[in-house]
């Protein structure tokens, strides 16, 4: 396995852009990779939602060139005893805190590289700035590390191999014994559409068609509409989306609103009963 940067690093965190947070982090990843092309993935996670950060990971590092380096700092266990750790597969390196926010990262491997995927704690302090805060590990260790990644240094040399990482709540689907999908809402973006953890192929895995029943808190939604557009104005409805994930959005409006709904409420969907003319 041979990872190439190319001198791209995102940077995704919780941190907003009304402080200065990510600009120092910037000034650090630039102090020690002066070539650094940083990109800006997002900073508008929900504080602390390590289930959002890994969702929205997931759904754009592909659409970066190989050797891209991307750092995530969603971390509401900063200065504990959680771990910093990296992850190599041979077209990306990962950067951040082992708390869940890599755990879909891990099953794109297992799923895309036929797990050829490196794991380490990042155990090196000659990596990291020299005086380290127990609130701010963007800063002192993350975002250094990333930059010496972007300078060629061995991915090895940063730290411990590790052979598991810690797992996300609630990224994954329940099938309940009565053939239903529990779900949850991962993201809400601006438009107040609903993302949930249910994708199209847990869908098919499951035998949920097109006419699916999606229940939550005391709606009920029917059936696959294919774009925003050709849903009812102003009805929620639900759709796959460009993540490949069931959504629910509402034409000319905000689904998160409409339905009273946030990030981490429960839903289910099923399969529709066949109504149709039974045979003896």
């Amino acid at each position: 396995m041979t990872f190439r940067p190319n001198g791209i690093v995102t940077l995704t965190t919780d941190f907003g852009i009304d402080d200065a947070y990510v600009a120092i982090m910037k000034g650090v990843l630039l102090s020690i990779a002066h070539h650094a092309m940083i990109v800006d993935y997002t900073h508008g996670i929900a504080p602390g939602n390590v289930v959002e950060a890994a969702y929205l990971l997931r759904s754009g590092y592909r659409y970066f060139p190989n050797g891209t380096v991307h750092v995530v700092v969603v971390d509401p266990g900063v200065g504990s005893n959680r771990r910093a750790i990296a992850l190599q597969t041979p077209e990306a390196t990962f950067v951040g805190p082992d708390n869940g926010v890599f755990s879909l990262i891990v099953e794109d491997a297992r799923r895309d590289w036929n797990g050829q995927l490196h794991m380490i704690e990042l155990t090196e302090p000659r990596f990291w700035l020299p005086t380290i805060s127990a609130t701010f590990h963007g800063r002192d260790v993350f975002a250094p590390t990333a930059a010496h990644i972007l300078n060629g240094t061995s991915f090895g040399a940063l730290g411990q191999p590790v052979t598991a990482l810690t797992p996300a709540n609630r990224t994954t689907p329940q099938l309940l014994d009565s053939g239903v999908l529990m779900g949850r809402i991962v993201h809400i973006d601006r438009f107040g559409n609903c993302i949930t953890n249910i994708t199209q192929e847990h869908l098919f895995e499951h035998q949920i068609g097109p006419t699916l029943v999606l229940e939550i808190i005391d709606q009920q939604l029917n059936g696959l509409f294919r774009t925003y557009a050709d849903g009812p104005v102003g009805i929620p409805m639900c759709l796959i989306g460009s993540s490949g994930h069931l959504e629910i959005a509402v034409c000319n409006g905000h689904a998160a609103q409409y339905l009273g709904v946030d990030i981490g409420d429960k839903l289910r969907v099923r399969a529709a009963e066949d109504t149709g003319p039974r045979h003896e």
